[in-house]
């Protein structure tokens, strides 16, 4: 009698030998005891798992001819013993048709099962037909097959196993109960083959075993393949050596020894252990494939300890992965994982193999020298605010803002101990938020509001210059930086969210805003809307600026976006110290401009370099930085 491999040999024969598979032996038993049975089963699954072994076992229940002793009914196990089930067993019987539908795929095959299916069975209960790889199939072939699948004749069953029931037309899916097999968990098929070498009478360590059921990957058959390779290899004792011999594995020690080599940065040590690998035979895209999984089972070590059950691998395994695991930090290893990952897909379809998995590995070497991108934008905000501001914007143009209940009790903000620290992410989103800094160095631009309930009493300090103290200020005071320091930190008065100051005259504060609005659009190139701005009658009412102009609105709307209104909005708020709305009013009876201040209207009248002379802003860089006018473009003229 020829031999017959472990596969077969050991084969369930009922329910209650096949592993790994509760959910579905358990419901098949339950509906053969109720007799509710169906005409139609999709059994799928990953390979080897038991779906056609299942197939076979629920045929048998249903033609078990021990029932006919206590009635005609199916049993809910059966009997092994019988006619039925031990032709079933040998694939012999009449009434339980086997069809590859990986050969048996096209229309003409079909048409042949569905006139066999009109005639009774010969002897046992049911006519049974299970159809392996059932998704190979052509659509012509499932269309001839659905009338029949639907409404079967009471004597049919159709059994349909396949491992990509995706395949299979939805419309033979919802016509069939379907059956969704799951991979056998590790420790099941460790304890399988256990008991299997036990019976064969073969010797094996526990760490074979283990190799055997990860080399396995969820497959019960795959595993007792390679079992039985390993006991002809061996010859009677099968040893871990001899199963990563058997399924080209690297040893677990050179795994360990590359991820050291990774760990300091040896680039030269990691390319050794290539060629190593490389002369001995070793695959790179397999190579590649074992690092994945050592990495992941580092991981797993790293993050839930290496007693977890998460890591389905020997106990060897496991104090290897866990001293790599103390080498890395979590964020390391998932990066590390990462680059392989790609590494391995990449070796799938790319030419010179060995060349990409060194890339792989130096990647993964160099990785090591990278920071975190947090740690980077943290010291980047740490060294761009050497003034010591707390906040740690740096010039980020985020106002700070020290209310009267700032005590003395509170930390100097020199004390670097004393400064809170500060995402830098949430600076980069208030600088964002912030209103533009006035370039001119006044602040008001950039000017942070006082919460309700400010007075004089309060302290306002504007800007990213508002970050130092006046201890802080360098002694260098003739320095730009250090002009604008004193400026920021010394205002003149405060800034009130109740509106304008009662003191400060209406009308200043309108050609303030005037100003700041036009050097603004200016600035930001809307010299449309600056020039149509410019021509019209401004004034404050309330909380509102309002331009009269006398441009159509459809010349407004065009003229007026969202970028131009975002700088009026921001320069005029800036230099009345309050939010204000604008509001354009269009069509309006506009007095020429010298008409509108008694015809002494300097700037206007004044050609482009006089008027240029006269602006307060350029007159305070001359003052300061002795700026001196070399180029003038007026606009106006221009136009």
């Amino acid at each position: 009698m020829s031999y017959t491999v472990l596969a077969r040999k050991y084969r369930p024969q009922k329910f209650s030998e096949v592993i790994g598979q509760e959910h579905v032996t358990r419901t098949l038993q339950n509906a053969l005891e109720q007799g509710r049975t169906a005409h139609g089963y999709i059994f799928s699954g990953h390979r080897g798992i038991g779906k056609t072994t299942v197939a076979r076992i629920l045929a048998a229940a249903l033609n078990c001819r021990s029932s006919l002793k206590t009635g005609d009914k199916p049993v809910a196990e059966p009997c092994g013993i019988c006619e039925s089930c031990t032709e079933i067993r040998a694939g012999n019987s009449v009434d339980v048709i086997e069809i590859d539908a990986a050969t048996n795929r096209g229309i003409d095959e079909i048409r042949e099962l569905r006139e066999a299916a009109r005639y009774r069975p010969a002897r046992d209960r049911f006519k049974i037909y299970i159809l392996d790889e059932a998704h190979q199939i052509t659509d012509a072939a499932f269309n001839a097959l659905l009338k029949t699948l639907e409404e079967p004749p009471d004597h049919i069953v159709f059994m349909l196993a396949t491992t990509q029931p995706e395949d299979i037309p939805q419309t033979i899916r919802s016509r069939c109960q379907h059956f969704s097999f799951r991979a056998v968990k590790f420790d099941d098929i460790v304890e399988q083959l256990r008991e299997l070498v036990k019976r064969e009478g073969i010797r094996a360590d526990d760490d074979a075993l283990a190799l055997l059921a990860e080399a396995g990957d969820g497959s019960m058959r795959d595993a007792l393949s390679i079992l039985d390779q390993a006991i002809a290899c061996s010859g009677g004792t099968v040893t871990a050596d001899s199963v990563r011999n058997l399924v080209g594995a690297a040893p677990a020690r050179i795994l360990e020894e590359v991820m050291q080599a990774v760990a300091q940065g040896k680039s030269e040590e990691i390319l050794k252990q290539v060629d190593h690998l490389i002369s001995e035979g070793h695959s790179p895209t397999h190579f590649a494939r074992q690092l994945v999984r050592f990495l992941r089972n580092a991981t797993v070590a790293q993050i839930a300890g290496k007693d977890s059950s998460l890591l389905q691998i020997s106990s060897e395994e496991r104090e290897r992965v866990a001293r790599v695991a103390e080498l890395f930090s979590e964020e390391d290893l998932t990066r590390h994982l990462q680059i392989m990952l790609r590494t391995h897909g990449e070796l799938g379809y790319k030419q010179e193999q060995r060349f990409h998995l060194e890339l792989g590995l130096l990647k993964m070497a160099h990785a090591q020298r990278l920071l975190p991108i947090e740690q980077l934008l943290s010291e980047a905000a740490a060294t761009s605010n050497p003034a010591g501001g707390p906040s740690g914007l740096g010039r980020t143009g985020r106002p700070a803002i020290v209310g009267p209940e700032a005590s003395s009790a509170e930390p100097r903000r020199s004390d670097p101990a004393a400064r809170p620290f500060v995402s830098p992410f949430a600076a980069d989103s208030a600088r964002k938020a912030g209103p533009r800094q006035d370039s001119s160095g006044d602040g008001l631009a950039g000017a942070s509001r006082v919460a309700a309930g400010g007075s004089g009493s309060a302290k306002v300090v504007m800007g990213a210059n508002a970050l130092a103290d006046p201890e802080e200020i360098p002694s260098d005071s003739s320095s730009p930086r250090a002009m604008r320091q004193i400026d920021a930190v010394n205002l003149p008065s405060p800034v009130s969210v109740s509106g304008l100051e009662e003191s400060q005259d209406p009308a200043n504060a309108v050609e303030k805003a005037r100003q700041a609005v036009v050097r603004a659009l200016a600035e930001g190139n809307q010299r449309i809307l600056l020039s149509m701005l410019e021509a019209g009658e401004w004034s404050v009412n309330g909380n509102e600026l309002v331009i009269k102009v006398a441009e159509s609105q459809t010349v407004v709307d065009m003229s007026l976006g969202a970028d131009g209104r975002r700088l009026a909005i921001a320069s005029a708020s800036g230099a009345l110290g309050e939010a204000v709305k604008l509001k354009i009013l269009a069509g309006a009876n506009v007095a020429p401009a010298e008409n509108r201040n008694g015809g002494d209207n300097r700037t206007s009248a004044a050609s482009g370099r006089s008027r240029a002379e006269s602006d307060a802003v350029v007159r305070r860089l001359q003052e300061k930085f002795g700026a001196q006018i070399r180029t003038v473009i007026d606009y106006k003229e221009k136009r």
